[in-house]
């Protein structure tokens, strides 16, 4: 849920990238080096890159918008040090060798629905504007939130919406969807929207009932746990040593997801007591870079998008740094 201080236009829309500053100054850290934005956007994050990189640099942004691709490819024809891939950040180490590079400095990915997303009803991301039920980050992909909405079993429904969102209400409210379809095609956010606030009992203060509901079918609809983990794997794959991994959640789950993967990879191998092996071998190959980093207040008062953000840095660390010896 990209949203930070700085703003790039983007048509009728703006997006603004939390954690902007703060992210770019933890990945680069060779300025002749090959970067990856794996979440491109509206170019926030690339473009500050980019003004952090010598005439060597390079950076590859990826994107499953053709919209935010659009942007992209604008950009590319003024900088010739970036170039544009369209498609899931699942499909880094793809995007990676396209470009003809082994391994890269560092990889940024800042997770979510972009703040044009969420601000352009046509796309049918929130409840707050009336729109199309679509919520599909790539039209071109099907199906659209609707179309799920409209054929998936009731249980089906349920779990999504349950594990996704972690709705405690998951069971009335699918119970409901599959009760109006058979009246009428739930085809709008705010017929959604309006469903929901019916089939939820308790409604949380300062929070409107959809909001499990819109984050679970969306989170869903577009693969975006799975691809997280694809994604993940990936950028540690391609990453040379010294190189950086940072990422920016803004959902509990996507969160969760990257802690633990950080986590297990800075612990190492878990080897069973009494295996042979020296301290250097037993030692990890990755670290971690200091503790989870929030948005300041100033950032929150700013833009409220921030407020659930959290970033994770990872580094692979160099061979000769790792502690142990042979």
């Amino acid at each position: 849920m990209t949203a930070g201080r700085r703003q790039e236009p983007a048509g009728q829309y703006r997006h603004r990238s939390v954690l902007l500053d703060s992210a770019v100054d933890l990945l680069v850290n060779d300025p002749e080096g090959v970067y990856v934005d794996g979440t491109f956007g509206r170019g926030g994050h690339s473009r500050l890159i980019l003004g952090q990189l010598g005439s060597g640099g390079k950076l590859l942004g990826i994107d499953k918008d053709p919209e935010a691709i659009q942007v992209a490819r604008e950009l590319a024809l003024e900088d010739s040090r970036f170039q544009p891939f369209h498609g899931s950040f699942a499909r880094l180490g793809e995007a990676v060798e396209a470009q003809g590079w082994m391994k890269v400095n560092g990889v940024l990915l800042d997770l979510g629905v972009s703040s044009p997303q969420l601000d352009d009803a046509t796309r049918g991301f929130s409840f707050m504007r009336d729109g199309p039920l679509d919520m599909r980050m790539d039209p071109g992909q099907a199906p659209s939130a609707a179309q799920w909405l409209a054929e998936a079993d009731e249980k089906d429904i349920a779990y999504v919406i349950w594990r996704y969102g972690e709705e405690k209400f998951s069971r009335r409210i699918a119970r409901l969807v599959v009760e109006r379809r058979k009246e009428a095609p739930l085809e709008t956010t705010h017929q959604l929207a309006s469903l929901v606030s019916e089939a939820v009992p308790k409604k949380e203060k300062h929070k409107h009932p959809a909001t499990r509901t819109f984050q679970a079918i969306r989170i869903f609809i577009n693969r975006e746990l799975e691809d997280l983990e694809t994604g993940l794997s990936a950028a540690v794959e391609k990453l040379m040593p010294g190189g950086r991994l940072v990422v920016i959640s803004f959902h509990s789950l996507e969160d969760r997801l990257v802690k633990r993967f950080m986590r297990d990879l800075a612990r190492g191998p878990r080897l069973p007591k009494g295996v042979p092996v020296t301290a250097k071998e037993e030692a990890s190959a990755f670290r971690l870079i200091g503790k989870a980093n929030k948005a300041d207040t100033e950032e929150v008062s700013d833009n409220v998008r921030a407020r659930s953000a959290v970033m994770r840095v990872l580094e692979r660390i160099p061979e000769e740094n790792k502690q142990g010896s042979a």
